[in-house]
């Protein structure tokens, strides 16, 4: 199969998806860690993934869209499981244990792996010196941001217990940039919301089973659920996959991979302004500076790609 090339969109739709995905997914390391104070994680995911897809597949059927193609559901199937189930899963998982701002180092990592993995545009993100230095900064600014978090996991007594869940998140990363290059380069023809839909319902039909297969379902007392764990859920569902979710797909059609992977270095802002305000944590001016690093990484990636287009523009208007 040919890979397909980047579509041209809005900037407004384009500066939308954006401002979703960064600021939708930078909160959903604070709910992940309500809902799984309740939920059981395999369970957490077969209700918020099975739950936002047919949500989204019952618009998509209002709407009118071309639902059953087979390639379609085939390549959406693929895609979700490296997208939901292994990178998403890594991260309910490990929330159990790890304490957030760990989890959001870990997965800073994908805009890494977009580079190196995605062969098609080797010669372009390897030649760019804008691109590479914005992802170096972009990770010692997260590093700066987490950096007493980092001393307190490494240093204590009992952090060789937090290994395997570290390890865990590095292949939940991998996996994440997998599907999100499978679904950039080999994405079908069908709506977004579709494939979407697709994507979600799979990943929902995965976590299910494996769910019953770890006697979840069994074990879990749905009257001993507290709200808040509900509303976490709610959340989950509407926010962080229906809205956020669908932009990144849409976002990986329009714009370059390494690009969109930026959002992993601005959620960890968000995890911070919402650890600040609802559980009162402390900003140090080592992590103020961490913010500005963050920041500046991303305007810097962004910057590349954005030159990039008004040359091209200009050449197409002589």
């Amino acid at each position: 199969m040919t890979p397909t090339t980047t579509k041209s969109a809005s900037p407004v739709l384009v500066v939308i998806a954006f401002a979703i995905v960064y600021i939708v997914w930078g909160s959903t390391y604070f709910f992940i860690k309500m809902a799984v104070a309740g939920f059981p994680p395999l369970l957490l995911g077969a209700l918020r993934f099975f739950t936002a897809g047919l949500l989204l597949m019952v618009w998509c059927v209002i709407k009118g869209e071309r639902i059953f193609v087979k390639q379609n559901i085939l390549h959406a199937a693929v895609s979700g499981f490296l997208l939901l189930v292994i990178g998403n899963g890594a991260v309910i998982w490990a929330e159990q244990t790890l304490p957030s701002a760990m989890v959001a180092i870990m997965v800073t990592s994908p805009p890494i792996w977009f580079v190196l993995l995605d062969k098609p545009n080797w010669s372009t993100n390897f030649k760019s010196k804008s691109t590479i230095a914005g992802l170096i900064i972009g990770f010692i600014g997260v590093i700066l941001l987490f950096r007493d978090q980092i001393e307190d996991v490494l240093g204590s007594a009992n952090g060789s217990s937090k290994l395997p869940g570290m390890l865990l998140l590095l292949f939940g990363t991998l996996g994440w940039a997998s599907g999100s290059l499978y679904s950039k380069h080999y994405n079908t023809k069908g709506s977004v919301s579709v494939n979407t839909a697709w994507q979600m319902l799979a990943a929902g039909a995965f976590f299910l089973p494996a769910s019953f297969l770890n006697n979840e379902v069994e074990r879990v007392q749905w009257n001993s659920i507290p709200a808040q764990s509900w509303y976490a859920l709610a959340y989950l569902i509407v926010f962080g996959s229906i809205a956020a979710f669908s932009a990144y797909v849409w976002l990986l059609q329009v714009k370059p991979a390494t690009q969109v992977g930026t959002y992993a270095y601005v959620n960890p802002v968000i995890a911070v302004l919402l650890g600040v305000i609802f559980a009162g944590e402390r900003v140090t001016l080592i992590q103020i500076a961490g913010l500005v690093v963050i920041l500046s990484s991303v305007l810097l990636i962004n910057l590349s790609k954005y030159r990039k287009a008004k040359t091209g523009e200009l050449a197409v208007a002589k």
